[in-house]
Order: structure tokens, then C-alpha cells, then sequence
């Protein structure tokens, strides 16, 4: 028996797939359960299709993603910081600051999608990955600078 899944099942497959299970599986437990529908041709071909306008949608996202990520590369936003004469920071600049930085520069950015490579408690020049999309990363250089 075919059926498509509605969800993740571990050991079995992911979203979307058309998996071939034993009938009494199928029938007893994932399709009452809604985790799986019947792969009937009917069924298959609404699935066909709602997976090719997934990805035609996907693929525009993705191109949008790719033009930010071009104009944010090489670019260094400067993260103001209340710092000691030596040039120790009070605190650390986090992934707040950062997406603050972003969204005033014109880039709405969430904050979980910002890595720093490196905890910054001192004044300098950092790098941090900018996760734009699933497929789309962007490096950019942040300078801590003391206010």
C-alpha cells in the first residue's frame, strides 16, 4: 500500500514523500492517525502539483535571498559598545545588537539567523554568518567600537 505522509516519521520518511507501507500499518494506524493519506492516482497528482508550486515559490524566495545576501556582502556595519580604556567591552555585543545594526542599514534580519564565530567582548573587528535562507549564507563584518 502507498500512502503519502503529512508529516516526519523516523525510519520511515520525511514530509511529502509517497512511501510504501504494509496494509495493515496504512490502513490501522498512520492514516487514521492523519499522519499519512492514500496515494491513490488522484491523490498523486494533487501532490504532483502542490509540490511543483512549492518549489517555483521556493526558488523566488531563494533569488530574493540571493539578491540581499550580494548587497550585504563586503559591507561592515559598525555595533556601538560601552567599553573600558583598555578596550574591554561591558558585557558582550550579541546577536540583538547585531540585528538592531541590520534593521536600521535597511536588512530585517532575525537574530536567530545571525552566528558570531566568536564571543566579542573586546573592541575590533568580528566576522557573523547571516542565514538569509536554507540555502543562502552571507558573511559580514561587524566592527565593535566604543561609545
Amino acid at each position: 500500500m502507498e500512502v503519502i505522509l503529512k508529516e516526519d516519521i523516523a525510519n520511515l520518511g520525511h514530509k511529502n514523500d509517497i512511501v510504501s507501507v504494509k496494509n495493515g500499518y496504512g490502513r490501522n494506524y498512520l492514516i487514521p492517525q492523519g499522519i499519512a493519506i492514500l496515494a491513490s492516482p488522484s491523490a498523486k497528482k494533487v501532490h504532483a502539483e502542490n509540490l511543483k508550486q512549492r518549489a517555483h515559490k521556493e526558488e523566488k524566495i531563494k533569488n530574493e535571498a540571493e539578491g540581499v545576501a550580494k548587497t550585504l556582502e563586503g559591507k561592515v556595519f559598525t555595533v556601538g559598545a560601552k567599553a573600558s580604556s583598555t578596550g574591554k567591552i561591558f558585557g558582550s555585543v550579541n546577536t540583538i545588537q547585531i540585528a538592531e545594526v541590520l534593521t536600521k542599514e535597511g536588512f530585517t534580519v532575525e537574530r536567530k539567523n545571525i552566528s558570531l564565530k566568536e564571543d566579542v567582548k573586546e573592541l575590533g573587528k568580528y566576522a557573523a554568518t547571516v542565514k538569509l535562507h536554507r540555502e543562502v549564507k552571507v558573511e559580514i563584518s561587524i566592527e565593535v567600537v566604543a561609545e
